[in-house]
């Protein structure tokens, strides 16, 4: 579980709005916490990990801002309350397409990809807890990895998609829950050799 505080909120919220311009660094967070009025030195136990870190932050505020927003889902079905989720999420990222970028980029590095892993694990829990899911088997570790698959792979067509209210990025993942409604439906082959039946 990540930690989580309201100083650490607003300090990664103040450095998004430098970036662009620094990238995922520590002269971002510098940046905005003198915007805060702080002292630049407090990243060092705000986020003792560094940059990496402030991302993690930055994507489970993200997470949480989907969850309040997402109101009652109860009258849509599961696959619509997943859609909604999700473009909600990107609606409520458009503002920070260069730092969603940029995190995505800084994640990639190989010293990183725990913690892309991580980031993106939260965001298919936040996703399935808000869209009501309270399954306790394991179906409930299927589930999130199928939806990590999903929303990454729409996060990605979404970034270079710059139309406004961004409809190619909802028609692509109707195609992705479409598949993967077929594949939920596919009923798997018998073993070789099983006989039919009368």
């Amino acid at each position: 579980m990540i930690e989580r505080s309201a100083e650490r909120d607003s300090a990664v919220e103040a450095a998004l709005a430098h970036v662009p311009a620094l990238g995922w660094s520590r002269a971002a967070l510098a940046a905005g916490l003198r915007d805060l009025g702080g002292d630049p030195l407090e990243q060092d136990w705000l986020f003792p990990r560094g940059p990496v870190e402030a991302i993690e932050v930055w994507c489970d505020l993200a997470d949480r801002r989907m969850e309040e927003a997402a109101g009652d889902l109860s009258s849509l079905k599961i696959p619509q309350r997943i859609r909604r989720l999700i473009l909600l999420r990107l609606a409520q990222a458009e503002p920070h397409r260069e730092a969603i970028r940029l995190a995505l980029g800084h994640q990639s590095l190989p010293w990183n990809v725990p913690s892309a892993l991580r980031t993106v694990a939260r965001t298919a829990d936040a996703i399935w807890a808000a869209a009501g899911d309270t399954s306790a088997d394991f179906s409930w570790y299927t589930r999130r990895a199928t939806v990590a698959g999903v929303y990454g792979a729409t996060l990605a067509f979404w970034l270079q998609d710059h139309e406004e209210g961004f409809p190619r990025t909802a028609a692509f993942l109707d195609r992705r829950l479409a598949d993967l409604a077929k594949l939920q439906r596919r009923k798997p082959a018998p073993p070789p050799g099983t006989p039919k039946a009368a």
